[in-house]
């Protein structure tokens, strides 16, 4: 009894030990991380007994050295002492739409000097093994990072004013009808590339961005004008604006006027130029303060001042300035990589002394061709009358001419009418004769063949009876043999002997063999067997039925 109260009292504390363990290790060791936490651990090593390895300074802790360890738990229950583990949660980093991540490494061996971007990941086999902010921005998602090893900021969009530029970085949209052009802050230099419309991720410390426009633009330099009271312009008595000396494109002609013009380019970047205008000019504002603006006018004057006022006015000589502006201004913003679609002298304002000399000897000119067309549309116009008056006259000729053509037409029409008739009459009649005797021959040659065949057909008749004749020796044995072949296929014969006397004494008692009539000569009775009849030299007489016997 006492070793049962001992196994029982050991077996009751066994049972408290095993209990107690197991709700310090649910209670103490459990530690519960939930959804959208990590649990980052750093491991103390033994407390009293044993040692353990200090990990590699700016390192995380390898199995079974002291330090903070690299994985991370994911959300659940996990088991881990706090006398030998430090347990810490950690939140998850989220990064929203419209948001990247800056992350960088604070562990690791330090970077070749010069060198200041990491490139890896925050974990796995590509985890960055350098100090420094990590080349790889972290995109809209879910992390577990551990901010032992790394750091992390969070940025939607940064602006940054470099000069007369904006630079983009971190979550940068490219919009339509833009370029992106990319500054890497690492080499120092512009990337020929550009990013097309889009989203993108980009790392401020490794490059910015400049969004440039593409297409082409308008850019004026327009004369103003003297305005009246109510606002608008005023005009000579030529009509034409009265100029402000000063606006728009002044330049003096060659034979000393000063002249005032309008001027509009329409020119552009495109994708493949963009890069080398940032870095030529830095954005496109600049290009046109720098470029298309005074180029317009330097061009202008230039090649203004080569030319007189009058040849400014008139028409040939102006289309002529307006080319030689265009060509220079297209060579001069091409060595600029910009390009020109158009550039146009739109408005030249000559001087109204030299002006209007020149337009009153224009019109002078106009109003007298105007007068010969006039005297030219009059003749032009007399002699469509007259043509007129000619197509009508010719017209009734040629109607009156037609129907003369149409009744001798017709007339010739109806001639060969009756004459095809009449000759149609004349072969048909010909053709009926032929007919007639044809049909005449076909009788006289169907007689002849009936009487031929009839004759032909007598004179085989009559030799084979000429052979039949010949061939029975005589006419009489021919009759014979016909006489013989006319009696029927079932006449009876019968033999008889007849003996001295006459025949019809011998036929007595017999029965006659030709009947009498059909009515009783089915009931005759059938004589008896009579000897044969034997002719005169004793030879037995042969009979057939409805003959006579001969002696």
């Amino acid at each position: 009894m006492k070793l049962l109260s001992t196994l029982v009292a050991g077996a009751i504390i066994l049972l408290g030990l095993a209990l107690a363990a197991f709700t310090i290790h649910m209670t103490v060791n459990c530690i519960y991380i939930p959804e959208g936490e990590s649990l980052m651990l750093r491991y103390k090593g033994p407390l009293l007994l044993g040692s353990a390895t200090k990990a590699q300074p700016g390192h995380f802790a390898q199995k079974g050295e002291v330090g903070t360890l690299e994985e991370m738990k994911g959300p659940g229950r996990h088991f881990f002492c706090p006398i030998w583990w430090e347990r810490e949660r950690v939140p998850d980093i989220m990064v929203k739409p419209g948001e990247v991540a800056i992350v960088t490494s604070k562990l690791g061996d330090d970077l070749p000097p010069g060198e200041f971007l990491v490139d890896g990941d925050v974990y796995g086999p590509n985890r960055a093994q350098f100090k420094g902010t990590l080349r790889r921005v972290l995109g809209p998602g879910r992390y577990r990072i551990n901010k032992y090893g790394f750091n992390c900021r969070i940025v939607s969009s940064e602006q940054k004013q470099v000069g007369d530029n904006v630079k983009y970085a971190g979550w940068v949209e490219v919009p339509t009808g833009y370029v992106g052009v990319v500054s890497n802050l690492a080499t120092k230099g512009i990337d020929p590339e550009v990013l097309p419309p889009g989203i993108y991720a980009i790392n401020p410390v490794e490059r910015q961005i400049d969004i440039i426009g593409v297409g082409y633009w308008e850019t004026s330099i327009a004369t103003k004008h003297r305005q009246g009271p109510d606002g608008k312009d005023l005009l000579d008595t030529s009509g034409e604006p009265e100029a402000i000396a000063g606006t728009g494109i002044g330049f003096p002609s060659n034979d000393g006027f000063n002249i005032l013009l309008d001027f509009t380019a329409v020119w552009g970047v495109m994708p493949k130029d963009a890069p080398k205008v940032v870095e030529v000019f830095g954005n496109i504002q600049a290009a046109e303060q720098k470029v298309i603006l005074p180029q317009s006018e330097s061009i202008s004057r230039i090649n203004g001042s080569k030319m007189g006022a009058n040849d400014l006015l008139v028409g040939e000589t102006r289309q002529k300035f307006q080319n030689s502006v265009s060509e220079s201004f297209q060579e001069v913003v091409k060595e600029k990589h910009l390009s020109l679609l158009y550039g146009l002298v739109r408005h030249i304002y000559i001087p109204k002394d030299i002006r209007q000399p020149l337009q009153e000897g224009y019109i002078s000119d106009e109003l007298k061709l105007t007068r010969e067309v006039e005297l030219a549309t009059k003749t032009a116009e007399g002699a469509l009358r007259e043509a007129e008056k000619r197509v009508i006259q010719e017209t009734e000729k040629v109607k009156v001419e037609t129907a003369k053509l149409v009744a001798a037409e017709i007339a010739e029409g109806e001639k060969e009418v009756g004459e095809i008739e009449a000759q149609t009459k004349q072969q048909v009649a010909a053709i009926e004769k032929q007919i007639a005797e044809f049909d005449a021959k076909k009788t006289e040659l169907l007689g002849r063949a009936e009487a031929t065949s009839e004759q032909m057909k007598n004179e085989a008749t009559s030799q084979k009876f000429e052979l039949a004749v010949k061939a029975f020796g005589n006419a009489g044995a021919y009759n014979k043999w016909q006489f013989a072949e006319g009696l029927p296929q079932d006449i009876q014969l019968q033999l008889f002997y007849a003996g001295e006397g006459t025949l019809w004494t011998d036929l007595k008692g017999i029965t006659p063999t030709i009947p009498l009539s059909s009515g009783n000569a089915a009931s005759a009775p059938r004589p008896s067997a009579a000897p044969p009849a034997r002719t005169p030299s004793g030879a037995p007489a042969t009979t057939r039925s409805g003959a006579t016997p001969s002696r």
